[in-house]
């Protein structure tokens, strides 16, 4: 039990406390410079494929998930066990100190900081009830004695430190709450279509341990139109300038409602928060086969990869026969051809082109193994290539159809714009927004609250009533308490303060 007790003490010590704090942001370092799993899975596959021998003991330390890791649990439950063991006692101090009286008056006043003597006009009783009035009119709780007045202020100092420090304490909680319950969900949505909040729906969904498939709030989104403009002008040409979804949202059973979603403006919807990450093109493609049968037809996402928004995708037609299709290459939405080959040089649809290559083979068996739809499977199958052998590789405006060389055709409708969604619920960022409220307010109570203690005695001789008054301040930093002193002999009927002047000159 010793042992406990003294482990206790040093754990729940501020210096312990502070140590904690600083191991704690010393730890996390790693979760900035190495890739993280939750966030970003196939850089972690990319770092362990370029770096096998480092990327082994990065695992085995938890450096792909550090915040999920046992160790940062280890010291982040420390510093809270630590914290919450300072703040307790110090709250049973701070709550025994409201309820006990200001201190006694000393018997030696003329040994304070600053002090006044001199005599009052008026009888000892009333010069202590106006003395007392003056006190409480300047905030000070006050204690009748007899023959003297105890006053002290500054409460609300103490209570700006414990706010402060349980702010600390309600912020790690908050997070704690927040990776533990919260969702993330990315999906890319074309034009025209619509995604209904379900795991099923999500390209790309990460959550914290304690999420369940029913935290997430039906609701159906439909993305009626994009808008994208950049600035065409000879300065910051091709700079964005505008981005903005229309869509609209419905619960079940219920009408859609129109709403509009824009970088940094969300949608809400009862917690869940719905943001524009993203936007790109999606060329309609429709493929024919030999046999005269539409293969495949539709929009097919292509992701950008430079800034004028040069894109790369694939269309399959896995249904055609007698053999399968599949189309690879770039749609670039202002085309140019020059000596550095297709790209685009300006990021709006001004002069659309599908650039692509075929690849074609015998026709697979349907599986339930997952394929990527941004890449092809090019097992099996080899480019198609005309009677000299040269692969078939083409270019294709809006409205063009190309033929293949074995029969098929290749129809590029029209092309339509697909955005980014990302859903979210952060269940704790309110607690931490209050929190961090608290610690402002706390540590403004801390700096500006000054404590002060006050004292008043009248004694009568018979022939004069003499008064006494002192003060202390239990700040270094505090001003003007031989101004207070001084105000509260006045108040007290004092007469004659010529003690006062060189009082305060020495405390200035």
């Amino acid at each position: 039990m010793g042992w406990l007790r003294w482990f206790w003490t040093q754990l729940t010590s501020m210096r312990t406390a502070l140590i904690l704090l600083f191991i704690l942001a010393l730890v996390a370092i790693p979760g900035s410079f190495v890739p993280q799993r939750p966030v970003n899975p196939i850089r972690v596959s990319d770092f362990i494929a370029d770096n096998p021998t480092l990327g082994t003991w990065y695992e085995r330390l938890g450096l792909f998930d550090v915040y999920g890791s046992p160790w940062f649990a280890a010291v982040y439950l420390l510093l809270y066990t630590s914290l919450i063991g300072c703040i307790i006692p110090r709250i049973g101090v701070y709550v025994r100190a409201l309820r006990t009286p200001p201190p006694r008056t000393p018997a030696r006043l003329d040994r304070l900081p600053a002090n006044v003597s001199g005599v009052t006009s008026v009888a000892p009783g009333t010069a202590l009830t106006d003395a007392e009035a003056w006190l409480a009119a300047h905030r000070f709780r006050t204690r009748r004695e007899t023959g003297a007045v105890a006053a002290e202020r500054g409460y609300a100092r103490e209570f700006g430190n414990i706010l402060f420090h349980l702010s600390f304490v309600l912020l790690l909680g908050s997070l704690a709450w927040n990776s533990l319950a919260s969702y993330r969900g990315e999906v890319i949505v074309v034009e025209g279509q619509a995604f209904s909040n379900n795991l099923t729906q999500y390209d790309d969904f990460r959550a914290g341990g304690a999420f369940r498939p029913a935290q997430l709030r039906p609701f159906t989104i439909w993305v009626d139109s994009f808008t994208a403009r950049f600035e065409t002008g000879p300065v910051q040409r091709g700079a964005a300038r505008e981005f903005s979804a229309a869509v609209r949202t419905a619960d079940p059973g219920q009408e859609p409602t129109a709403s509009v979603i824009e970088v940094n403006h969300p949608l809400r919807i009862d917690g869940t928060n719905v943001h524009l990450i993203g936007h790109g093109y999606a060329p309609v493609v429709t493929i024919t086969d030999p046999e005269g049968n539409v293969a495949t037809s539709g929009p097919a996402v292509f992701l950008p990869q430079d800034g004028n928004f040069s894109s790369m995708g694939v269309v399959k037609a896995p249904d055609a026969r007698p053999d399968y299709l599949a189309l690879e290459g770039y749609f670039l939405p202002t085309a140019v051809v020059n000596e550095q080959g297709p790209h685009s040089v300006f990021p709006d649809a001004l002069a659309p082109e599908l650039f692509l290559t075929v690849w074609t083979g015998p026709p697979r068996e349907e599986t339930s193994t997952p394929e990527s739809v941004y890449s092809i499977n090019k097992d099996g199958l080899h480019q198609m290539a005309i009677d000299d052998g040269t692969p078939v590789a083409f270019r294709i405006a809006p409205g063009e159809i190309i033929d293949l060389p074995d029969g098929s055709t290749v129809a590029f409708t029209e092309w339509r714009r697909w955005v980014k969604l990302q859903v979210s619920a952060e269940p704790g960022l309110w607690l931490a927004g209050l929190s961090i409220l608290m610690a402002i307010g706390g540590l403004m109570l801390s700096l500006t609250v000054r404590p002060r203690r006050l004292w008043v005695r009248v004694s009568d001789d018979g022939a004069t009533t003499r008064l006494e008054a002192g003060g202390l301040d239990r700040t270094d930093t505090a001003e003007g308490l031989a101004d207070d002193v001084a105000a509260l002999a006045e108040a007290a009927g004092m007469t004659d303060t010529g003690a006062h002047d060189l009082i305060a000159e020495e405390v200035g």
